[in-house]
């Protein structure tokens, strides 16, 4: 199976403008959500075709796709994605708005005009811009960290140990089923109605991790390819240092140790370091035997070593408030 993985900055968006709206509760992201609202606010007050764009939002059903175009990659920029929505016909994004809209409670007219108007694409992609560059942008190398680890560690486990390892904490609702033959992989959707399967026919699948969805969604129709958009790693509440971790090799070692695997690039952003502060501790826990390094491409992943794995295991602790297993550190191996 010929599959591939993208990171994108614009679903982002999107999936965030899900959670400043109150279209979905904030869960994890409360305090980012909260810090966020303001600016949102004023945001619908300028533009009023951000509330025509959310007026949209609809779950387990057709959302347009002109808004959401399909990453083409992990280095994809937020520019990039954001022409391909302007170069939209006029005619192609009112289709999709009309088919969008069917069999759903009618906007109030206001929003209806502006969804009708001959520049409306202008007026959605405005919009985006304006949530990305003022509330997502600024935040934005800590969410990419966070997405380009999941898509290494995912891409390593996928490559080295096969389907069933790659998916296994991607979702509770996804799983790889062997079959005895090819295989499958299985996507229970959380709305009612009947299971159907879909021949990748030597496509692969597009996975694209996101720190801001609540859960798998599937594209299963052009323009998309078949994807999984799926909540990555590391989404919820690092685990924290113990006290005796912290005091025994230093709590940005400990951080670190506990955020394996990563690259130091993608450590300097998780932590607030420089690139050279966090490449002094990545030495410092590769000389004591506690992580090692591979390279994949350009980067250098670093995870934990057996000896690593079994100090993180005995030497982090849940963050104030939390028992949630989500927050136990995994296996420092890709």
């Amino acid at each position: 199976m010929t599959s591939r993985f993208a990171i994108s900055p614009l679903i982002e968006t999107l999936h965030a403008l899900w959670l400043l709206s109150g279209r979905r509760e904030a869960g994890v992201h409360r305090r980012w959500v909260e810090d966020g609202r303001r600016p949102y606010e004023r945001l619908v007050r300028e533009r009023p075709a951000l509330a025509a764009l959310v007026a949209l939002f609809r779950r387990w059903d057709y959302n347009a796709d002109f808004i959401a175009p399909p990453p083409s990659g992990v280095n994809v920029a937020f520019d990039d994605e954001i022409a391909v929505i302007r170069a939209t016909p006029p005619e192609q994004a009112h289709r999709e708005i009309a088919r969008n809209l069917r069999g759903a409670p009618p906007p109030p007219p206001d929003l209806r005009a502006i969804m009708d108007r001959p520049d409306v694409v202008t007026l959605f992609a405005d919009a985006l811009e304006a949530v990305w560059r003022e509330i997502v942008a600024p935040g934005w190398p800590r969410v990419q960290a966070i997405l380009e680890r999941d898509v290494v560690q995912r891409a390593g486990r996928l490559a080295t140990y096969g389907w069933a390892a790659a998916l296994e904490d991607l979702s509770p609702g996804v799983a790889w089923r062997a079959d005895g033959g090819a295989g499958h992989i299985q996507v229970r959707r959380d709305n009612p109605g009947e299971d159907e399967r879909y021949r990748l026919d030597g496509r692969g699948l597009l996975f694209v991790p996101s720190v801001f969805s609540a859960g798998v969604s599937t594209y299963l129709e052009d323009p998309w390819p078949f994807a999984l958009v799926y909540p990555a790693r590391g989404i919820a509440v690092e685990p924290q240092p113990s006290k005796g971790l912290a005091r025994l090799i230093g709590r940005s070692r400990a951080e670190i140790l506990l955020r394996t695997p990563a690259t130091t690039t993608q450590l300097a952003a998780l932590l607030g370091l420089s690139v050279g502060g966090a490449g002094g501790h990545v030495a410092a826990l590769r000389e004591a035997g506690l992580i090692t390094g591979t390279r994949v491409g350009r980067s250098v992943l670093y995870h934990r070593t057996a000896l690593g794995d079994a100090l993180a295991d005995g030497g982090w602790a849940p963050p104030s408030g939390s028992v949630s297993p989500s927050a136990r550190p995994p296996s420092g191996r890709a």
